[in-house]
């Protein structure tokens, strides 16, 4: 699985699959692609598309329930999860129709160019110019581009850390907050490598093997900061970066290097919170549904506060 024409052959015969499950009826869906969870958040969405170097970048725009203060909405980019290789957008609607009415935000859910197809660094370079344009462009697409923060779980939180280190290394856009939801951090150390605290993680090592070979088929290029900000090769100061709110899971092989990355955020002065997801593993909010509740309302409670207009500066409330 770790030779790179082995893994991408792997990853487009996953990428199928998924397409397959996710074009079903949606009572015939597998879970993690259903739409009817947290029905009290309803889907008031539009569609866009992204012009970027990469590729036209598909998003979808959850819009909050009601503009409480008579101005356009703050802002939160989403990017979902599934290995760099994995077509999940969907499976992040609940997240974005929560967060879009909890935090009373715009939630754009970004559907971003995927390994074997397209392999590092085109992604975390796409999610920058995506993140870019959102903030330019919000005076003509209705949200207020100057309140942003940026997101993701999995993959998803690794290409969100990512775009936080190129606004720092490039002046801007100016990232109110970056969410780091069970995010994979560092890419130069093998999932195998990874220990977990149960006999039977989600993450498997054949899925590494998979995913990195397709994403990343270079070895060398894994310790790159945009790919591996938690490995010990990266060494830039981080002053400046996005405040972070990194959230783990107690079973989850990639835990520790997120833990590694809080603590060199804290160092930096940027690490808002790091919460543990107790008794939970990698992707643990496909299926416990009142767990993912709490800890989106967590995710909302920070994303509000920190793009709220009427602070001159972020200011973070005691969990």
């Amino acid at each position: 699985m770790a030779r790179p024409v082995v893994a991408a052959f792997a990853a487009r015969a996953m990428q199928r699959l998924v397409l397959r499950a996710a074009g079903r009826p949606e009572e015939k869906r597998p879970e993690a692609f259903r739409l009817d969870r947290f029905p009290e958040f309803p889907r008031h969405t539009r569609e866009l598309v992204v012009p970027t170097s990469v590729a036209p970048a598909r998003v979808v725009v959850y819009l909050p329930t009601a503009d409480e203060a008579g101005q356009a909405p703050a802002v939160h980019v989403n990017f979902h999860g599934g290995g760099f290789v994995m077509p999940l957008t969907e499976m992040d609607d609940w997240f974005c129709r929560f967060v879009a009415a909890e935090a009373q935000v715009a939630a754009i859910n970004v559907d971003y160019a995927l390994a074997p197809r397209h392999k590092f660094p085109a992604p975390p370079r796409q999610a920058f110019e995506v993140v870019l344009w959102i903030a330019q462009h919000g005076a003509e697409q209705g949200w207020d581009g100057s309140r942003l923060s940026v997101g993701g779980q999995s993959a998803g939180g690794s290409l969100a850390a990512a775009v936080a280190r190129q606004a720092l290394e490039q002046g801007g856009p100016a990232i109110a907050l970056q969410v780091l939801h069970y995010a994979v951090l560092d890419l130069a150390t093998e999932l195998g490598d990874k220990p977990s605290a149960v006999s039977k993680s989600m993450l498997k090592p054949w899925m590494g093997a998979v995913y990195n070979g397709a994403y990343i088929p270079d070895r060398r290029a894994r310790t790159d900061r945009l790919a591996s900000p938690a490995n010990a090769a990266d060494v830039a100061d981080l002053a400046g970066i996005a405040p972070a709110l990194v959230i783990t899971a107690e079973y989850d092989r990639l835990k520790t290097e997120a833990g590694r990355y809080a603590e060199r955020l804290r160092k930096a002065g940027a690490l808002i919170d790091l919460h543990d997801v107790r008794g939970a593993d990698h992707g643990y909010d496909v299926k416990h549904y009142e767990t993912a509740r709490d800890i989106y309302a967590l995710i909302a409670r920070h994303v509000r506060r920190a793009t709220a207009s009427e602070t001159s500066g972020p200011t973070w409330p005691t969990e």
